[in-house]
């Protein structure tokens, strides 16, 4: 017979099995996934990253396989090549040839005849390329937008609407007769605040000074480029010159290249192919005058080169520009203390010489 103390570790041993086996039963496969997990981590963690190192690539290789955008320089200088020898040639391998303005509107006027195009109205155009490179070399010269006054104006078909404001009967008088869409002065100012009048249906601003300081109220109301100011020509005392050119003017705006930031172009109709030669170069001097203004401080040509061009003719002309405007321009620079003693220096040498030659 058993006795107690052998029953009793019979009954703790099966009690123990039982326990541990509900255990190994509901415990066992977390326990086994918790593990594996842990394993996984250990044996990556023990996998050393191999960093494969690179050796030596010359600069003009380190992009190769990268779109290049800029494919080919904007800038077009064909003064290497040679100047044709006869009427026929292959312009890939010989310079364009530049015609006078009178010579490139003839040849338009050719194409647009009515037995080719039958467009003896077509407008003409005149295609400016820029070097828009400022005094730095990392710097360039930002987007424009002008004006110019020309005197044979010609129909642009824009909408030239023009508000002008001022105080007194005589500039309001000569602003209406100049042919100002609106003219008026304070109560024009609180039609626009009490939200009457919009004035985006008016692309051109002009004002006296003499209603500057009330004209400020309204400046959020007006765009940046649209409040007057002396340096557009949007702000003066003589508004009819000033309605004169903002009404029949030549209207551009020069524009960076997106990808080539040193590159910058002008498109801007000079007039129609009926109007006289003449004419149409005044309107091209005009032009080009102006865009000269803008030129950069630094060394070297602004403007690189002009097409004229009328569509729908796929004909690009060349003209030479520098007949009116000058085609590099020289900025002295301020001479240092140094320079400037030195000429004094030299000036009082020379004097005794010039006495002594008089004796």
């Amino acid at each position: 017979m058993l006795s107690l103390t052998s029953v009793a570790f019979v009954r703790w041993s099966t009690s123990s099995l039982l326990v541990s086996g509900a255990r190994l039963l509901h415990t066992t496969p977390v326990d086994l996934a918790a593990r594996k997990g842990t394993r996984e981590k250990a044996r990556k963690a023990k996998v050393k990253k191999v960093v494969e190192k690179v050796g030596f690539i010359r600069h003009d290789l380190r992009k190769k396989g990268k779109l290049n955008i800029i494919a080919e320089n904007k800038h077009i200088n064909d003064s290497w090549k040679q100047d044709p020898k006869d009427n026929c040639w292959v312009s890939k391998y010989y310079k364009w040839r530049v015609y006078s303005v009178e010579e490139a509107i003839n040849c338009h006027r050719e194409t647009h005849h009515p037995t080719v195009y039958n467009l003896p109205k077509a407008p003409l155009y005149a295609h400016v390329e820029l070097n828009m490179q400022a005094e730095k070399v990392t710097r360039f010269v930002d987007n424009f937008q002008r004006m110019v006054a020309i005197q044979h104006p010609f129909p642009h078909g824009e909408n030239r609407n023009i508000i002008v404001f001022a105080k007194g009967q005589e500039p309001l008088q000569e602003a209406k007769v100049a042919g100002a869409s609106l003219v008026g002065g304070l109560e024009l100012i609180k039609e626009i605040q009490n939200g009457d009048l919009q004035l985006s249906e008016f692309p051109f601003v002009l004002a006296h000074p003499n209603i500057l300081p009330e004209l400020v109220v309204i400046r959020g109301l007006l765009k940046k480029n649209k409040f007057p100011n002396p340096r557009s020509g949007t702000l003066g005392v003589n508004l009819a010159e000033m309605i004169e050119k903002y009404a029949h003017g030549i209207n551009y705006s020069a524009a960076k290249d997106e990808q080539q930031k040193d590159f910058g172009s002008i498109v801007a109709c000079i007039g129609t192919l009926e109007m006289d030669e003449k004419h149409l170069e005044s309107n091209l001097i005009a032009l080009l005058k102006d865009v000269n203004t803008m030129r950069p401080k630094r060394e070297g040509k602004f403007v690189t080169r002009v097409l004229l061009k009328s569509p729908p003719s796929g004909e690009n002309l060349k003209i030479d520009p520098f007949l009116y405007i000058p085609a590099e321009a020289t900025f002295t620079k301020k001479s240092s203390k140094a320079d400037a003693v030195a000429e004094e220096d030299d000036d009082t040498e020379e004097q005794p010489q010039v006495a002594s030659g008089a004796a």
